[in-house]
């Protein structure tokens, strides 16, 4: 299918404004390209919840955990240039890892959330890394790995980031800005320079109302001692909204949900994946790597979500179990979401990559019905 970018602005641009209209959209940006170009970027609505700052072209804001596909990205393009297979064991390059039974975790089965270590029984502090390194070290798993997957909310970013540092020999934050983000001219960032905030879009908490689908396990994040709960509180701490508002809590590499950028930068990396791996004339990735990312690796109910969820090796896949797809039209499609609303997703099938920011969050960590319209549109 080949995009018209009049054609589908006639489509998407009134969708795009009743999100504000009628869902109660605050601030929000959508970018979609193709081949390699931008096709379509619209942007509306406010920074702020006073509508005193509107917002603009430049605005950026925090995409949650969008931030997971573009960290998985990182650790991918760290195997890729080491020549490292996703079925190699951690423990080969981490080595305190392999305790407590984790001895023979392959990368794959971290990647698509296989290992079990979605939730720690130790109590640490999130802004204290060496603590959470130490405790996933030490964690027994929280099911046989490579039995069943369960989201990792959180620790996803501290067990990928560590395999960066320990392959390449530095964060995955600085292998972002050097690899991708300044060579490609992106303005999504993973630790946020100070001098930036000035004109990223204030997050806000979804709005009491009607719990999101499916219901019991917004009811278990919410109940102490539940699976989910420990999962979105491990490690701990900054588990009100309104924190990550904060500059400081912006400066930090969160690879789990710290991401802060625009929609265009968020579709743009998503077209390099779409395009073949290749973007302005330089080529990121492999062909064999780019199999890793639109390969299944698992697909059924998901321990953390109790619905059916897919992964390949660190991004999301439409599940063959379930009727709404998140990703598009085509099975070679993936991505990831970010909690209350963000969504990015590559189609190299058709070469078409979406991405779709807000400040306004809903009840929902999976994709909300404000950007699926606008992906089913988009293949209308």
């Amino acid at each position: 299918m080949q995009l018209d970018g009049d054609e589908l602005r006639a489509r998407l641009e009134p969708l795009f404004k009743e999100n504000f209209e009628k869902f109660g959209e605050l601030g929000a940006a959508i970018s979609v390209w193709q081949n390699g170009r931008a096709v379509l970027d619209l942007h509306g609505g406010f920074r702020d919840a006073r509508r005193e700052q509107p917002w603009s072209e430049d605005t950026i804001v925090l995409i949650w955990s969008a931030t997971k596909g573009i960290g998985s990205g990182c650790l991918l393009h760290v195997l890729q240039k080491h020549k490292i297979d996703i079925e190699c064991r951690v423990e080969e390059f981490w080595p305190e890892f392999a305790q407590s039974g984790k001895e023979n975790i392959t990368i794959a089965q971290l990647l698509s959330h296989q290992g079990g270590l979605a939730a720690l029984d130790r109590r640490v502090d999130i802004l204290d890394y060496a603590a959470a390194i130490d405790a996933l070290e030490k964690q027994k798993p929280n099911w046989p790995p490579g039995s069943a997957h369960g989201y990792h909310a959180r620790t996803f970013g501290f067990l990928i980031d560590e395999l960066v540092r320990r392959i390449a020999g530095t964060t995955l934050s600085d292998y972002w800005w050097s690899t991708f983000a300044e060579p490609l001219m992106l303005d999504l960032w993973i630790g946020l320079p100070e001098q930036e905030n000035a004109r990223v879009a204030t997050i806000y908490a979804p709005k009491a109302g009607k719990r999101a689908e499916p219901k019991q396990f917004y009811v278990d994040v919410a109940t102490k001692g539940t699976l989910a709960h420990k999962v979105f509180t491990s490690p701990s701490g900054l588990n009100a909204v309104s924190e990550m508002n904060k500059p400081d809590n912006r400066a930090r590499s969160f690879v789990s949900f710290g991401g802060i950028g625009s929609a265009n930068s968020l579709a743009k990396f998503y077209a390099m994946l779409a395009n073949g791996g290749r973007l302005e004339d330089r080529q990121f990735f492999s062909e064999k790597t780019l199999n890793w990312m639109t390969t299944t690796l698992n697909d059924g109910v998901d321990r953390v979500f109790q619905v059916p969820t897919a992964f390949s090796a660190g991004f999301m896949k439409d599940s063959k179990n379930v009727q709404t797809k998140i990703f598009g039209g085509s099975t070679a499609t993936f991505g990831h979401p970010g909690a209350g609303g963000s969504h990015g997703l590559a189609d190299p099938e058709n070469k078409i990559s979406f991405a779709y920011v807000m400040n306004q969050m809903e009840q929902s960590v999976l994709p909300n019905e404000k950007s699926l319209r606008l992906v089913d549109a988009i293949y209308d």
